[in-house]
């Protein structure tokens, strides 16, 4: 792990939401593909409204352009 982040070094971000159903349906879709995505929730509980973070999901950097793919290609979500 990279000693500034609390992600690996070898992974990257493919997805990124305020809202963590649809981090979570990202998620399950990438494991359904066998692409074993980790997703790292940065909203602050202790306040909030305040400190409003994202949901991120990220893939081992040899898995990114399948998981882009899928995300794209799989999942559509109705805008608010």
């Amino acid at each position: 792990m990279n000693r500034n982040s609390k992600t690996p070094m070898n992974w990257q971000k493919v997805y990124s939401s305020k809202d963590l159903y649809q981090a979570e349906i990202v998620k399950s879709i990438l494991e359904q593909n066998s692409l074993l995505p980790v997703l790292i929730n940065r909203k602050d509980s202790a306040y909030p409204g305040y400190f409003d973070g994202n949901c991120e999901v990220y893939v081992s950097s040899q898995n990114v352009l399948k998981a882009i793919k899928l995300i794209e290609d799989e999942i559509r979500f109705i805008e608010k």
